[in-house]
């Protein structure tokens, strides 16, 4: 246990046995913060672009929340996102790409995950000029059930510190337009928005240089 936050939830450092809990919860969330099971016709893809790879390549930034009933959220982050960014491109898609087949450009022909296949196959691995100064990210999904508690707001404010310690200067996440109750939650933890020309909604915060944390 990493962080307790009471009612026997907790953070705990993600191993290679959760992987699967990775995905799945991805998955649950994959829809801008609903279910997206319905959506999806090949179950890992959500994970293994979205959180798996982070308990692969970067492991001491990954986390999960757990509860009395098993594993209810994650945490996970990269400390340089430019390095991140290489690592996956050379580490982590070439096996993607050889799993699934590229669907082609046309989207008006694209079913079920053939949107995240796309992607799988042409990926865009730069990193915004506008989120320079903010050269950290991370990622939080929370099931339901762990919703309302404010996990949410101590996991970030344990991931902000850990990445500060590091030396980190800043740290931006990346959010679904539609996530309408995640803009919210970014913006009362201090977050603003950086405007990027893209489809998706960036926030970021700038870090506080703290002690280095043990463990």
């Amino acid at each position: 246990m990493i962080v307790d936050f009471g009612g026997g939830f907790f953070l705990r450092r993600a191993t290679a046995a959760d992987r699967a809990a990775l995905a799945a919860i991805c998955l649950k969330t994959g829809d801008a913060g609903k279910d997206a099971s319905g959506r999806e016709d090949d179950p890992e893809l959500l994970g293994l672009l979205y959180t798996v790879p982070y308990q692969v390549l970067e492991p001491e930034l990954a986390f999960i929340v757990d509860s009395p009933s098993g594993a209810a959220g994650y945490l996970l982050g990269a400390a340089d996102t430019a390095a991140f960014n290489a690592s996956l491109a050379s580490n982590w898609y070439p096996d993607l790409q050889r799993r699934v087949t590229d669907p082609g450009p046309d989207s008006s022909r694209w079913r079920g995950s053939d949107w995240a296949r796309h992607r799988i196959h042409h990926p865009d691995f730069a990193v915004p000029p506008a989120l320079a100064a903010y050269p950290s990210h991370g990622h939080i999904d929370l099931l339901p059930q762990a919703r309302g508690k404010g996990i949410g707001r101590r996991a970030m404010e344990f991931l902000d510190q850990r990445l500060a310690a590091s030396g980190s200067t800043g740290i931006h996440l990346e959010v679904t337009p539609q996530n309408d109750d995640a803009l919210r939650f970014y913006k009362a933890i201090g977050f603003e928005v950086v405007q990027v020309p893209t489809c998706c909604v960036y926030v970021a915060k700038r870090l506080a240089q703290a002690p280095a944390i043990a463990g």
